[in-house]
Parts: structure tokens; C-alpha cells; sequence
């Protein structure tokens, strides 16, 4: 426990003296030192938390949040249990293939995903307003294509293009690969540039016919309520399908994940040097003041006060510094976090320069996503790096020996 004269003579301390200008001034630099780390901390955590939501928005938006492939008998939806139905919200039948896209001279690869006709609006991608064209049902010969790929390409609403399949047809020459001439009858924005520019979308059975396809080779797409909790919903359908392959939209981007998380890791311990550089501030305030306060320290120790007390004082002052800086750093990053597009912006347009290039980043807007445990860590590492450089001044003001002190003094 803290007594009353412990905590008196800690604020006493603490209060700034003429005579002691240059100790004020360290103190400032640690205050100052510690709550700007606290706040770049969180700012960068809560831009990259931002980053890595839209990042999965983005990608749970276009693609099935788990698939099951059959490996070999066909997915009967009779099969589908009551656990798997309370967990999701569509169970849509697929199927895919790649071919080359042919318009003029120019050719390109891409992946065409089949869905039945009245399938083919249940796809997110409609949820935005940036879907081009009345027809939103894949009719035979009409395909959906992406903005990349018509900017690529060249191409509008009501455009025909050949598709190449990499199934082949036999002829009296030999073995050929099928081509078939399609109608665009939409043009999608995903938000994702890899996605728009290499995915289009036909109807199902037109797709099975074009790659000499099955039904039982279909794949059946599974929407959930909850897409974040994907490693145990993942499991429930793995038990209800346990001899087909089950994947999920984190496994087919698992690397992108585990990248961002090395570097969200990265950017955390190197920004947390910031906060111990400017922690050894105490170290160097709390030296000088023990210096400074020789004659205090031999005079309390005359009259009784305990080593122990001696301890807790100029621990105090140290820990005061640190959390009082820490909260500052707190709502500083808080505020900068909440209105950082604001700030971009506005620097954007001051300095004419572009601080968040939309075709670099894929995103219109700087996202930014406060996480309540990023910041317990942080303030946590922040007030417990404050408490180790706090032990040694204050053992070392408990060693003074009072004779000497007051001797010399």
C-alpha cells in the first residue's frame, strides 16, 4: 500500500522547479516520447486491421465462402444435413473450367465459373451499385464479364467475343478445341483487379457442354451467416461431406493472410522501439532527479522514512509519467485512427499529392479498424516497458547513504 506522506512527497516531486529546467525538459521528451509511440501504435494497427477487413470483404464477396468438390459421386442436396443448413445462407451448385477469350486480335486467359440461371443473382456482387446491365440471370450464349477485362478488351453491354475451350471436339482432321461466340450481357466490379480482370461467368449448363462436364462434377458453393469463423464452420461441412474435398476462402488465400500477418507482426515490434527508446528518458529523468533531490532523500531517511518508502516514491513518479503518457498516446491514436481518410484527404489536397493510390491499393478510401485488444496490448507493453525503467532510480535513490549526503550537500 501507498501511505499518505509517500504519495504527498511523490507529487511534490513531481511539480516542475525553476532550478530544475533541464530535468523538466527530459521529463516533457518522455512524456512526449512515449505517448507518440503509444498513438503510432495504434494508428498503424488499426490502418492495417482496416486493410486486412476490406481486404476480406472483398474476397468473401466474390468467391464461395466454402466449396466442396466431389471426388467422385455426384452432391445430392438430400444429402445436405440440418447443421450445415442453420449455418448458411445459400448452397449454390457450380462448376468452372478455363478457357481463352478471343475479341479481334487480341486473346486472353480466363476462368469461367458456371451457375444456373436463378442462381446468378444470389452472387454478392450485386449487393454494390456498380453492376452494369438489366440482365442479371445467365441466359444460354450470355456471359458476365468484369470491368478490367472489358477495359482490356475493349468491350461493352451487348459486345460479341469468342471463347476457346480447352475441351476438344473431334473432326475429320483431327482433334480440335471447341470455340463458341457469346453475348456480354453485364459487366461486374468486384473491388479486386486480379478478380475483374480473369473471372467471367456463364450459365451452367452451357459451360458443362463447352468443357464436356457433368453434373456430378459439380461443386457446391456454400454462402454462411458468419463467414469469419471459417476454421470450425469449415468442419461442420467437412462432417457432413467426408469423402470430397473441403476448402474455404482463407485456404485459397492463405499466403495473402499469412504476409499481411508477418508484417502487422513486423510493424509492431519495430514501432514498439519507439516507445522503449523513449521509456530510457525515465531512466535519465529519474537519475538527474535523484541527483537533484540528494539532500531531500538524506533529510527523509534522517527522520525515519523507510528505504521501502524511498522506493516507492521515485517508482511512483516514473510509473506516473508513463501511464500519464500512455493515456494520452491512447486518445491521441483513437482521434488520428477515427479521422484518418479526413487527414489524408485533406493532405492530399493541401500538397497536391496522392497518399493512397486507388490502383495501387485497390481501395478509394484509407480503411482504419480501432481493435480494443490491439490497444490493451499496447498499452499493456507500453505501462510494463514504464515499471522496468522505473525499478533502477528509485533502488538507486534507496542506496543513498544520508551521513555522506548531507555531508557533501
Amino acid at each position: 500500500m501507498i501511505s499518505q506522506l509517500e504519495k504527498e512527497i511523490t507529487f511534490r516531486f513531481l511539480k516542475a522547479r525553476k532550478n530544475d529546467g533541464f530535468l523538466n525538459i527530459i521529463s516533457i521528451f518522455s512524456f512526449i516520447g512515449i505517448g507518440l509511440g503509444v498513438a503510432i501504435l495504434i494508428i498503424v494497427m488499426s490502418v492495417m486491421n482496416g486493410f486486412r477487413t476490406e481486404l476480406i470483404n472483398k474476397i468473401v464477396g466474390f468467391n464461395p465462402h466454402i466449396t466442396v468438390d466431389p471426388n467422385s459421386n455426384k452432391i445430392e442436396r438430400d444429402n445436405i444435413n440440418k447443421n450445415l443448413k442453420n449455418i448458411s445462407k445459400e448452397l449454390i451448385f457450380s462448376n468452372s473450367g478455363e478457357a481463352i477469350i478471343i475479341k479481334k486480335n487480341t486473346s486472353k486467359g480466363i476462368l469461367l465459373r458456371g451457375y444456373e440461371s436463378n442462381n446468378f443473382s444470389k452472387l454478392q456482387i450485386f449487393d454494390n451499385n456498380l453492376f452494369l446491365g438489366n440482365n442479371k440471370v445467365l441466359l444460354k450464349d450470355y456471359i458476365s464479364i468484369g470491368k478490367e477485362l472489358s477495359f482490356t478488351l475493349d468491350l461493352d453491354v451487348g459486345d460479341s467475343i469468342t471463347l476457346m475451350s480447352s475441351a476438344g471436339v473431334e473432326t475429320i482432321i483431327g482433334n480440335l478445341p471447341k470455340q463458341k461466340k457469346f453475348i456480354v450481357s453485364s459487366i461486374f466490379e468486384s473491388g479486386m483487379v486480379e478478380f475483374d480482370n480473369n473471372v467471367a461467368f456463364i450459365n451452367l449448363k452451357t459451360l458443362e457442354e463447352f468443357f464436356n462436364l457433368n453434373d456430378s462434377d459439380r461443386n457446391l458453393e456454400i454462402y454462411l451467416m458468419n463467414p469469419q469463423n471459417i476454421e470450425y464452420q469449415k468442419s461442420i461441412v467437412q462432417k457432413n461431406f467426408p469423402n470430397d474435398f473441403v476448402y474455404s476462402w482463407s485456404d485459397m488465400n492463405s499466403s495473402l493472410f499469412s504476409a499481411l500477418k508477418v508484417e502487422r507482426n513486423v510493424m509492431f515490434i519495430i514501432l514498439s522501439l519507439i516507445i522503449i527508446v523513449a521509456a530510457f528518458n525515465i531512466i535519465s529523468g529519474l537519475t538527474i532527479l535523484v541527483k537533484n533531490k540528494t539532500r531531500d532523500i538524506a533529510i527523509l531517511k534522517s527522520i525515519g522514512v523507510l528505504n521501502k518508502s524511498i522506493i516507492k516514491i521515485f517508482f511512483l513518479i516514473g510509473v506516473i509519467i508513463g501511464i500519464s503518457a500512455t493515456l494520452f498516446g491512447i486518445i491521441l491514436g483513437i482521434t488520428f485512427s477515427l479521422y484518418v481518410e479526413n487527414l489524408r484527404q485533406f493532405l492530399s489536397t493541401v500538397f497536391n499529392i496522392s497518399l493512397f493510390p486507388e490502383e495501387i491499393y485497390f481501395l478509394s478510401t484509407m480503411p482504419s479498424e480501432i481493435n480494443l485488444a490491439s490497444i490493451l496490448i499496447i498499452s499493456f507493453c507500453s505501462i510494463l516497458i514504464t515499471i522496468f525503467v522505473s525499478i533502477f532510480p528509485a533502488l538507486k535513490a534507496a542506496k543513498l547513504d544520508p551521513i555522506k549526503a548531507l555531508k557533501y550537500e
